[in-house]
């Protein structure tokens, strides 16, 4: 083996750290170039978070529809009140401060929903019942007619005696007022099965609310 002179170690000494120096630069730039695409994707990423957020939309609660209802009869505190729309009789009752001694709840619905302009009227027990005998004593005495006979506190008995209204009609108005709530007008005698237009007319200064 021919013997290596010193010039020789030099050369290829230099030649392997020149080989180290350019393997060391072209790692260092592969590595350069793989962080820059996640940087990159991190960067686009926060970018289209903030531009997602900033364009985001907020949905505003509805506020809540509206119902005045006029409560009266046999309550602490009879008036007009405001309610959410679609809450019950029994919350209109409450608001009003609540039930009269003497009421009669059972003769409302108290589970029915309440809705903008309605009237609901809590009666009291037996208080169209004495209105009636009343005005018959009178009537057979020669005074003034008969009372008008209420159709949000009359009972089954009292609405019998109307013309034309027998016992089983006078079962459906009483189930039209627990249903709705009472009566808001005259002409809702009109939805009753069995009375048509001209039924309801006479009836009409024979009944009221």
């Amino acid at each position: 083996m021919p013997a290596v002179t010193r010039p020789q170690l030099v050369a290829y000494a230099l030649a392997a750290l020149i080989v180290v120096v350019l393997r060391v630069r072209f790692m260092h730039g592969q590595a350069r170039g793989s962080a820059a695409p996640a940087s990159a994707a991190s960067a686009s990423a926060t970018r289209s978070g903030a531009e997602s957020g900033s364009g985001s939309v907020r949905l505003e609660p509805r506020p809540a529809a509206v119902a005045l209802v006029h409560v009266a009869g046999a309550v602490r505190s009879p008036g007009v009140y405001r309610l959410r729309d679609g809450e019950r009789v029994q919350d209109a009752v409450r608001r009003a401060g609540g039930p009269r001694a003497g009421a009669d709840l059972n003769a409302l619905n108290l589970a029915a929903k309440v809705a903008d302009g309605q009237q609901v009227v809590v009666p009291r027990r037996g208080a169209a019942g004495d209105a009636t005998v009343a005005g018959t004593a009178a009537g057979e005495a020669g005074g003034p007619p008969q009372a008008p006979v209420s159709l949000n506190t009359a009972t089954a008995e009292q609405l019998d005696t109307l013309d034309g209204v027998g016992p089983a009609t006078a079962s459906k108005i009483l189930d039209y007022r627990r249903q709705h709530g009472g009566f808001r007008s005259i002409d809702d005698l009109g939805e009753i099965p069995g009375i048509g237009p001209k039924r309801l007319a006479a009836l009409r200064g024979k009944v009221q609310l």
